[in-house]
């Protein structure tokens, strides 16, 4: 499901504060962006025992506001079970990277598993697309519920309560550093070398440099 910031009504509407739907968090989406609401309608609808994935845009995980409160109150009362960032491109006119917000119902712990799947992908022309190599390892990841280094963090409730409850999934995945690693031994030792070759060439410049004048002044 998709709620990708849609406008809608929000308190434009004073009789949508006291639906069933949106009141448990107090407060409503804004207008601009819908994202909250349709994660609360989403919500509204789930069993007991219900499971919903909806995609959404990245800002609603660290944005303040009323979009803060309603993360606020989905974190408070364990609704929230995984948050995974996916890679850019993937779906047409939607040229940034998206995540996928995973709602549960029965949960038991209050952790939140933080995925980082921005780097599962296959490239094909314009777009990205996720292979099912990239898919079988961001479900194993969220049925594991484990750490791995880069990719996933299981964050206690304390942690994001900490983070001002703030969902980014790079607040909680640390990137892989993929820079080139530097030897500086290495790379002073050969700069030392190119300023001898220098000076050796120099010195080579400068003698037959002498040699020419000295030819003209014996002319």
């Amino acid at each position: 499901m998709s709620g990708y910031s849609v406008p809608w009504e929000g308190d434009d509407n004073p009789l949508l504060i006291n639906d069933p739907r949106y009141s448990p968090a107090g407060v409503l989406a804004p207008k601009a962006r819908g994202d909250m609401a349709f994660i609360m309608h989403s919500l509204s609808w789930l069993s007991a025992s219900g499971t919903a994935a909806i995609v959404c845009y990245p800002g609603i995980m660290y944005r303040s506001g009323t979009e803060k409160k309603i993360r606020k109150y989905l974190i408070e009362n364990n609704f929230i079970d995984c948050v995974i960032q996916l890679p850019a491109n993937l779906f047409l006119n939607v040229p940034g990277a998206v995540n996928i917000l995973l709602l549960r119902k029965n949960k038991i712990d209050n952790s939140i598993l933080f995925v980082d799947a921005s780097g599962q992908f296959v490239k094909e022309t314009k777009n990205n697309r996720l292979s099912e190599e990239n898919i079988t390892a961001i479900v194993e990841a969220v049925s594991k519920k484990e750490d791995k280094e880069h990719f996933a963090y299981l964050a206690s409730f304390d942690e994001i309560k900490k983070n001002d409850f703030k969902l980014s999934v790079s607040i909680y995945v640390e990137p892989e550093d993929t820079r080139e690693i530097i030897d500086i031994k290495k790379l002073n030792l050969e700069i030392a070398e190119i300023v001898r070759r220098e000076e050796v060439l120099r010195a080579e410049i400068d003698k037959i440099i002498a040699e020419i004048e000295g030819g003209h002044e014996n002319d």
